[in-house]
């Protein structure tokens, strides 16, 4: 299917067929490289419950300085989306040029100050003796892949706001397939243990990026980023960065908040750590439909707003909702139905029977509020597709800073709950976000285009 084609199916084709053909692809992807992080993880507890909760507790790290990047990602998406709908293809190709560029810009800057200052930030988050050394050495090697994941975020942009979601998923797909097949060659075979889990993603990465920019180069769309006596716009530039910025500060502030959320989390010890870790990674795995459904909204809003055809907007946010509540509710029911099952299943190493007796209890909690963070996925979209990223940065900081960690320190200080008060926190702020999205929607401020 070329450019037209999509173009003609996202503005004009039956709404559930157009959510399903960009999301099943983004599902796929997400499911994917979610089930890599399992494998990961799993690969990595094989080592110890140390090693296992060192790459959960470092993982808000991580995710603070790709959030540039992600939010760089989401900007070209939008804009380029909202350019594609209005058939302003030679304006989009400038955008896709000036956002490549800036994201490798950024992206060696961050990977440089990272890689220097990973001790210290470790230090600060209040990690001491193995936690320290293993965090210290997988968030060291992980800043040195970040050019090559800002790369591939850029590729992603460009071809979802074509429509075009499907080449992201193969990409991604052979990425991890060689991921998977260097994560235990070089943790154990290669002896590098701790360090052999980051260096394969560190390789898989830049393979992926190189195929990525390889494939621009040789593409025949009529949006295309043009190196050629490139100068940099400084008008194009502001307008990236106009959308960036607010979805870089929201996610950024989300993993800020998580990272001080994982200091208090560590103040209950290293199996509620391991424990907190290996259940998100099991509500990201069942959640793939609900944020895949998310995603492929940031394309269907921005070219139907480009073509000033906001009625579709509308529609598409309705039959999101209905797939993404029933996808996550049936992901609930499975998760209270077999939850022991489940738990034993992801954590491998048995040397601390507390990491599965608290892993159960989270999941249980978190069950509940999954249609929630369903629903919070496709706000989401809308606020992210339509360039109005204020709202998406609202959502996600407030859900953290506003709601979550106050919960988390009225339980800790005032109360004796223990963990089970992170647990509770996490799932009752995702229902007060929620009800600010659905303000937020109604007003409609959403609307108006960007470009």
């Amino acid at each position: 299917m070329n450019t037209d084609s999509r173009k003609n199916l996202i503005l004009n084709g039956s709404m559930y067929k157009v959510i399903l053909t960009l999301s099943l692809p983004i599902m796929i992807s997400n499911l994917i490289q979610t089930l890599y992080n399992l494998v990961d993880g799993i690969w990595v507890g094989k080592l110890g419950s140390v090693q296992f909760a060192a790459t959960s507790f470092v993982w808000p790290v991580i995710f603070l300085f790709i959030s540039i990047g992600s939010g760089i990602s989401i900007a070209g998406t939008s804009l380029l989306s909202q350019l594609i709908g209005a058939s302003k293809y030679e304006k989009a190709s400038k955008y896709a040029s000036q956002l490549i560029v800036i994201s490798v810009i950024c992206a060696v800057i961050f990977s440089a100050l990272g890689y220097l200052i990973s001790p210290i930030i470790i230090k600060l988050m209040g990690a001491s003796g193995d936690l320290a050394y293993y965090s210290n050495i997988f968030l060291k090697i992980t800043f040195l892949d970040m050019p090559f994941t800002f790369i591939f975020f850029s590729f992603n942009a460009i071809m979802n706001s074509q429509g075009n979601t499907m080449m992201s998923t193969i990409l991604s797909g052979c990425s991890v397939i060689l991921n998977v097949i260097l994560d235990p060659i070089l943790i154990f075979n290669l002896n590098l243990g701790m360090a052999g889990a980051p260096v394969a993603t560190l390789i898989a990465k830049a393979v992926l990026a190189f195929v990525g920019l390889y494939i621009l180069h040789k593409s025949k769309s009529e949006v295309k980023p043009n190196f050629r006596d490139f100068r940099f716009d400084i008008r194009l530039i502001k307008r990236i960065f106009r959308v960036a910025i607010p979805s870089a500060i929201g996610q950024s502030g989300s993993a800020l908040g998580f990272i001080v959320l994982n200091g208090f989390i560590a103040s209950y010890g290293t199996a509620t750590i391991a424990a907190f870790g290996m259940v998100n990674r099991i509500t990201s795995l069942i959640m793939q439909p609900a944020m895949g459904v998310g995603a492929a909204l940031t394309a269907i809003v921005g070219q139907n707003l480009g073509s000033d055809k906001v009625h579709r907007v509308k529609e598409a946010f309705i039959k999101a909702v209905k797939l993404t509540m029933t996808f996550s509710i049936i992901g609930g029911i499975l998760m209270v139905w077999k939850d022991e099952p489940i738990i034993n299943f992801f954590i491998q190493s048995k040397d601390d029977p507390s990491v599965i007796t608290q892993g159960i209890t989270y999941l249980i909690y978190i069950s509940f509020s999954m249609p929630l963070m369903g629903l919070f996925s496709i706000y989401q979209g809308i606020f992210q597709g339509s360039g109005h990223t204020r709202y998406s940065m609202n959502m996600e900081v407030g859900r953290l800073w506003f709601v979550r960690l106050p919960m988390i320190l009225l339980f800790k200080y005032i109360t004796s709950a223990g963990p089970v008060g992170i647990w509770f926190s996490m799932s009752f702020s995702n229902l007060i976000v929620c009800i600010y999205g659905y303000i937020v929607y109604r007003k409609g401020k959403w609307q108006k285009k960007q470009v």
